[in-house]
């Protein structure tokens, strides 16, 4: 089957389809018992990111199991700061710690030499599941935004004031600059190897862009999607790229008219008929269950995806969830949500 026949692609080309498609952010994770078993074999996390073989086989679990329609590569939005020369580790129960960048000089010693020889085993991963998986099931690669990964890399390890990097960017702001046009042409250079390699859509992550004020948000996190889909498209000119910039509500409508994207995931919190009215004629929508939903399962879960699909599936529009999937799901609840979604 050709790319043009799969109905993630379709979607993202903007038609309105009789089944919206649907796959679910974080849909390989630790909620599934065969992840859990491949992560253990694969002894840490980077270790299992850096396995073609590991992370082949984790990107396809959900799909045996579930049926999406879409695979995303199994990779980590810090990928990229480690392939730029910044030192990274996941800790049990901490997540990514970082040998904090804070200045200019030390955003100098980070080196896009090196970006393809490190992560060179995500292109192959790519590779292989470009031949693997079915012929309907589209494969979405994935990066962070320069601003969400600049987050990390700036505050040393997730944060929930982003006060570090507040302190630098507002204050700043020139100098600054300099990390986020590196994290651009970093993010350019990895998604088009990604797309070299097979992968037939692109996601933007944007998790923490609602920290920023109006102006913050605009500077930091739309104008470097703009670069990113401009350069991308010079080379892909067809490339269908979905943005996520999460947690700024009334943002997304222009996010949605300016960042060139053509689909926009949404937050579990962003009004569904304000969207249908502000963002669906611009983009398409891609959304937004909200994941602890899906942990309770039954009725009240039943019921929000039947609202979400009366009301978005009048336009192009991707079923998936306003976040991740949660460790905790059980993955019988999916396999619900599953049956539900193909009817």
């Amino acid at each position: 089957m050709q790319t043009e026949e799969k109905l993630l692609i379709r979607a993202l080309q903007g038609e309105t389809l009789e089944r919206p498609p649907f796959w679910l952010m974080r849909q390989a994770g630790r909620y599934l018992p065969e992840y859990r078993a491949t992560r253990e074999h694969a002894g840490n996390f980077l270790d299992l990111c850096y396995n073609p073989d590991l992370a082949t086989e984790v990107t396809l679990q959900p799909i045996r199991r579930f049926g999406m329609d879409a695979a995303i590569l199994f990779a980590d939005i810090l990928l990229i700061s480690d392939g730029l020369g910044q030192p990274l580790d996941y800790r049990e129960g901490e997540g990514p710690i970082l040998e904090p960048v804070r200045n200019l000089a030390e955003v100098s010693t980070l080196r896009l030499d090196n970006l393809h020889t490190k992560v060179a085993p995500v292109y192959e991963t790519v590779g292989r599941l470009a031949e693997e998986l079915p012929d309907n099931v589209a494969l979405i690669g994935f990066a962070g935004a320069p601003w969400t990964v600049a987050t990390y890399m700036v505050e040393g390890r997730a944060s929930r004031d982003h006060a570090i990097i507040k302190q630098w960017a507002y204050g700043d702001p020139n100098g600054f600059d300099q990390l986020i046009d590196l994290l651009v042409t970093a993010t350019v250079e990895y998604l088009g190897k990604q797309v070299d390699a097979g992968a037939e859509a692109v996601q933007l992550f944007d998790t923490w862009a609602g920290a920023l004020s109006e102006t913050a948000f605009q500077r930091w996190c739309i104008e470097p999607v703009q670069q990113i889909v401009t350069q991308l498209r010079q080379k892909h000119p067809d490339l269908p790229i979905i943005g996520f910039p999460r947690g700024v509500g009334a943002g997304y409508r222009t996010f949605a008219k300016t960042a060139g994207v053509n689909g926009v995931s949404l937050d579990w919190t962003v009004p569904l008929d304000w969207s249908v009215a502000e963002l669906q004629g611009e983009v398409t929508l891609q959304g937004n269950l909200d994941p602890r939903l899906l942990v309770i399962g039954g009725g009240v879960m039943e019921a929000e995806i039947q609202r979400i699909l009366q009301t978005l599936d009048k336009g192009p529009f991707i079923f998936n969830l306003g976040h991740g999937i949660v460790p905790e799901t059980p993955p019988e609840h999916v396999g619900r949500l599953s049956e539900i979604l193909r009817g």
